[in-house]
């Protein structure tokens, strides 16, 4: 059924009433397509039902008001933890066989959003683009999203996730606006994306300490994606509380990002990062292409003490463990700052890390902060450090242009 019937029309006016009577509509006759035919249609938050696909014909626009009053604020996830929050533009809950697709584009006006969030006037959280929380069985297929007030794509404790041939541009200095981030989700499939993006391209999370619930995120796969431009291509917390587990990133290339490949974690979040298989990337131009931080200062809790504290403190239940990454058959050109930073706890070394036929290739710059810790300091051309870490190997893993010492260990028991 087209929204026209039900009365949209795009013609400048709000049209989100029609919108949503023809979601409902289908819904109610137990499913169906609901198209957006094309033209420009201006509209507020909607909310998908089970069984109901939001289709976007090829010149179609949802263009989505910026009045801040047409999102309600509800208590959602954001940033690790249940908090106040906006309405997700698009949003679904505890439905089932819910999908977006078509060669439409999803615009997001997000302007007004970050201008607010940098004055400190935001009394709520801002909302996401689309965002589905507890659902089975969800595709998101091959539109164009842009201009996103925070983060484009966020799947919360779903079952069955597919993203594919989605391209998402938001300004590379728009706050917070990551592309794809799968949250407590089992079972999710991202391929063919582009994505380029203010913040972390791709980040898989697990939620925080403070959740009320904790949901492992595992059996992920990332294949045949373009990244550009965001503090990291694919990224594993740092909010990973509940564990991310068998994660496969594979295929794809990462263009401009500051990190290629990052996980973030530190005290007191607890769970684990494991069994994670990155193989084929091509990176150019990034900051550091591997980057495990174990002492990850940014959020709710970051700059306490205990953060940074280099002692071996007592291990207990907000102690994370890594353990189980393999990088292989990758190639990096033009690496700024570092080949990589592998840093550990002293309490929690990191276990079974690979890095396998890989090039790295460093280029003079200007000396810039690889890992962000409070113990880090700006550096350009330097090699790979790796400190607390059981079992680590490199083979056929070759570092060029690095100045001083292209490998340097503290605390790192080798498997050569």
């Amino acid at each position: 059924m087209l929204i026209t019937e039900f009365g949209a029309a795009a013609d400048g006016r709000l049209c989100t009433e029609a919108i949503q009577r023809a979601i409902d509509a289908a819904a109610a006759q137990g499913g169906g397509r609901v198209v957006v035919p094309a033209g420009d249609y201006l509209t507020g938050g909607l909310v998908l039902r089970s069984h109901v696909e939001l289709h976007l014909e090829a010149g179609s626009t949802l263009r989505f008001t910026d009045d801040f009053d047409a999102y309600p604020v509800l208590r959602l996830r954001w940033e690790g933890w249940e908090q106040e929050s906006h309405r997700p533009l698009i949003y679904a809950r505890g439905e089932e066989h819910v999908s977006v697709t078509g060669s439409g584009t999803l615009e997001g006006q997000g302007r007004k959003w970050w201008t607010a969030f940098r004055a400190g006037e935001m009394k709520a959280a801002r909302p996401c683009f689309v965002c589905f929380e507890e659902c089975r069985h969800v595709l998101m297929a091959d539109f164009t999203l842009r201009n996103s007030p925070a983060w484009s794509i966020h799947p919360v404790a779903c079952e069955n996730v597919g993203v594919r041939g989605l391209t998402i541009i938001n300004p590379y200095d728009s706050p917070n606006t990551d592309g794809i981030d799968p949250e407590s989700c089992r079972g999710v499939r991202i391929s063919d994306c582009y994505v380029d993006v203010g913040d972390d391209c791709i980040a898989i999370k697990a939620g925080t300490e403070d959740c009320d619930r904790l949901i492992p995120c595992e059996d992920i796969t990332i294949t045949g994606c373009t990244m550009v431009h965001g503090h990291g291509g694919v990224v594993l917390g740092s909010e990973m509380s509940g564990s991310i587990r068998r994660v496969s990133i594979a295929g794809c290339v990462f263009d401009g990002t500051d990190r290629g490949i990052r996980i973030k974690t530190r005290r007191g979040r607890g769970g684990s990062v494991e069994d994670i298989c990155v193989t084929g990337l091509i990176m150019h131009d990034v900051l550091c292409p591997v980057v495990v931080n174990s002492m990850y200062f940014c959020g709710k809790g970051g700059k306490d003490p205990v953060v940074t504290d280099l002692r071996a403190l007592p291990v207990n239940e907000g102690t994370p463990h890594v353990r189980r990454i393999l990088i292989a058959d990758c190639i990096v050109t033009g690496a700024r700052s570092a080949a990589g930073c592998i840093y550990g706890l002293p309490e929690a070394p990191i276990e079974d890390f690979s890095i396998l036929n890989t090039t790295v290739h460093l280029v003079k710059a200007e000396p810039e902060v690889p890992v962000m810790n409070a113990l880090a300091r700006p550096v350009t051309c330097a090699g790979l450090t790796a400190e607390h870490v059981r079992g680590l190997t490199l083979r056929n893993f070759r570092i060029t242009g690095a100045e001083g010492d292209a490998i340097v260990l503290h605390d790192a028991e080798t498997t050569d």
